[in-house]
């Protein structure tokens, strides 16, 4: 089983080489994958086999395969959790900044997912033995709260709670200027970027996305702020913030280069609301910032 794809070459991806391309435009496959896909016969332009160093050129027709990719065999491993919430439907977690949610290629172990295998004895499938339980995810250097299924029946009310924004989600954020006014809403279309498709970017045509917030805190070159997210795109509050021209402290894929080190952008979830789709019973659950956030914090106001 494959998955096969087609794309047609812009300015921005012309004379880029076609593993460079392709590793961009498939955002979980490196660039040795790639090759390997060249190699075995997966990769044409313009209907011909090309070689991974082929130099693409403007409106060159490029079509490629993705081989279904193996199951890992994931096994539970003995990883602390900090469990906010649990019954035998669902639970919550405070994940910690620096852990990747699910197992992917360069994650093999050490996920919120091998962890989560040790604790409970069951998890929803519906999203493959990859990603058991797994409702909606957060970014590996983002800390913070995740809802968990552990059946197919909490997992389906749950993604439908979240396509009809009945879950209500808080983050906090370090982010770089000082906001003029106290609140604020970012209505902005989020999608791939043209130039970069390891990233994501606003662009026409792309996906609906509103995040609100509300200034905490003023300092002389940052703002602490809380923001509330209506949709869930992609990197929502990370492209938000930089499109307004306020990109996140510590963020290495859409902050400036000099930053502080936070180890990763300074962005925390830290409050989830939302009806228990089985009990309906209303579940407020809250985790403050790791210290490294707070630290952050008490830097800047020596430096203010």
């Amino acid at each position: 089983m494959t998955n096969k794809y087609t794309y047609k070459i812009n300015e921005a991806d012309s004379n880029k080489r076609i593993d460079r391309v392709l590793a961009e435009l498939n955002e979980e496959a490196s660039r040795s994958q790639v090759q390997t896909w060249i190699k075995d016969g997966l990769v044409s332009v313009n209907n011909q086999p090309v070689k991974s160093n082929y130099k693409c050129q403007l409106d060159d027709e490029v079509k490629w395969e993705i081989p279904k990719p193996k199951e890992m065999k994931i096994e539970p491993e003995n990883i602390p959790l900090d469990i906010r919430y649990e019954d035998e439907h669902l639970l919550v977690v405070n994940k910690p900044k620096g852990m990747v949610v699910h197992p992917a290629h360069g994650h093999e172990s050490g996920t919120l997912v091998h962890a989560l295998l040790y604790h409970c004895d069951d998890l929803s499938g519906i999203n493959g033995v990859n990603r058991p339980g797994i409702v909606h995810r957060i970014d590996k250097d983002t800390s913070g709260l995740l809802v968990v299924a552990k059946h197919d029946q909490a997992h389906e009310k749950l993604s439908e709670m979240l396509a009809n924004k009945k879950v209500k989600r808080q983050y906090e954020a370090l982010i770089h200027g000082v906001i003029s006014h106290e609140h604020g809403t970012i209505d902005a279309p989020i999608g791939r970027d043209l130039n970069d498709r390891q990233k994501m970017a606003i662009v026409d045509g792309g996906k609906e996305a509103v995040t609100h917030f509300t200034v905490l805190e003023k300092f002389d070159r940052y703002t602490h702020v809380v923001c509330e997210l209506e949709t869930g795109r992609t990197h929502q509050i990370r492209v938000h913030f930089k499109y307004i021209k306020h990109p996140l402290v510590g963020d290495p894929k859409y902050g400036p280069r000099k930053t502080l080190d936070v180890e990763g952008q300074a962005l925390h979830a830290k409050r989830l609301e939302f009806t228990h789709p089985i009990t309906k019973e209303e579940l407020l659950l809250t985790a403050e910032p790791p210290q490294i956030f707070l630290d952050t914090i008490e830097e800047i106001k020596r430096m203010s």
